[in-house]
Formats: structure tokens, C-alpha cells, sequence
């Protein structure tokens, strides 16, 4: 499903690309009145072929201005482009969670491993870790060759060099044995935990 996703979206960009090359290109070939310094002979009815040419005509502008649904058709069409845009926008940022992992059971075939329970058992460890008050685990990747993001939220006194080296050589190594798995690459993001003061009579 991610491959078919990242196709479409290669398609999609560079067919935008072009579009817009395109576009851009001949705009600006009229702007600079190329056809005419370069001799160049483009065929009838073809845009911008002089400085002086707008984009787009005023009998273009204004065909169907008089009419009622215009502008309401104009409006609608515009909001949709722009929530598909801001959507497609959402879709590429968002880190998409592994629903799976491909465990090595021994004979050839393998097992798959709910990745929500990996992620438990990840954060469950390391907020057993001393200094860590609280984690949040999300496995991202492919099934055969997941990767860890990890938020860890420290306390006061803890010393995050070793917090890290725990999370590394303790929750991440059990979890990457317990999968069968050669690798498990994580990254790791620490923030402080901020206590609020209490007042002592």
C-alpha cells in the first residue's frame, strides 16, 4: 500500500511539474518576446507570444461573469482544490504507524506481530527505566525492517546520556530479540517533565 502511495504521489508530483514548467515556459517565452529575437515559429492561436499579450483575455475573464452560478462554481471549485491540497499536504507529513511486524518463526514462513503490542511492551519497559517518567513508542517502516520513534519524558535527576544508553542496549535490544528481528534502528526525542511547585505551610 505505501509503494502504490508513493507512486501515485511521484506521478502526481511530476505531472504538477510539468504543468507548471510548462506553463512557466511559455509565459516567460512571451514575456521576452523569444519568438521573434530566436525566429521562432509557433503554430496559430498559440498564447503569449508578445510582451504586450495578458494571460488570460478580458472576453475570457468575463464570458460568464453575468451569469448567476459563476462565481458560486468559481468559490466551490477553489475550496476544493485547497482542502485536497491541504489534505495530500496532512498525508505526507503524518508518520504513518506500522500495523505489523514479520517475525522469523523458525520454519521459512514466519509470524506477524501486532505492532501496537510491540509498541506496548516497548513503552512499558522503558518507563520501568529509572529517570523516565513516561514514553510514547510509535514503529514506523516497513514489516520486515521497522524503526523506532520514541518520545521519552524525563525526570528532574535523571541523566538523559544514560537514560538513552538504557533505552538502547535494554527496552529496544529485548524487543528486537523478542522479534528475531537483525536490526532495529530508533530515534529517540527527550523532554523534561515539568512538576508543578506546592506550597508548604
Amino acid at each position: 500500500m505505501r509503494t502504490v502511495r508513493r507512486g501515485t504521489n511521484r506521478v502526481l508530483l511530476g505531472l504538477a511539474g510539468a504543468v507548471l514548467l510548462g506553463a512557466g515556459a511559455a509565459v516567460l517565452m512571451g514575456g521576452l518576446d523569444l519568438p521573434a529575437k530566436w525566429h521562432i515559429g509557433l503554430p496559430g492561436g498559440w498564447p503569449w507570444t508578445s510582451p504586450g499579450e495578458v494571460l488570460l483575455p478580458r472576453g475570457s475573464r468575463t464570458r460568464w461573469t453575468d451569469r448567476g452560478w459563476w462565481w458560486p462554481v468559481v468559490i466551490a471549485v477553489l475550496a476544493v482544490l485547497v482542502l485536497l491540497s491541504l489534505w495530500w499536504l496532512v498525508t505526507q507529513l503524518r508518520r504513518h504507524r506500522l500495523p505489523e511486524v514479520l517475525v522469523d518463526s523458525g520454519d521459512g514462513e514466519g509470524a506477524l506481530l501486532r505492532g501496537r503490542a510491540l509498541e506496548a511492551v516497548l513503552a512499558a519497559e522503558t518507563e520501568a527505566l529509572e529517570g523516565v517518567e513516561g514514553a510514547a513508542v510509535l514503529l514506523t517502516g516497513r514489516r520486515t525492517q521497522p524503526r523506532v520513534r520514541a518520545v521519552l519524558a524525563l525526570a528532574p535527576h535523571a541523566d538523559p546520556g544514560t537514560v538513552v544508553l538504557r533505552f538502547a542496549d535494554e527496552a529496544v535490544a529485548h524487543a528486537r530479540g523478542s522479534a528475531g528481528l537483525e536490526r532495529l534502528p530508533a530515534e529517540v526525542r527527550l523532554r523534561g517533565v515539568r512538576h508543578r511547585p506546592e506550597r508548604v505551610s
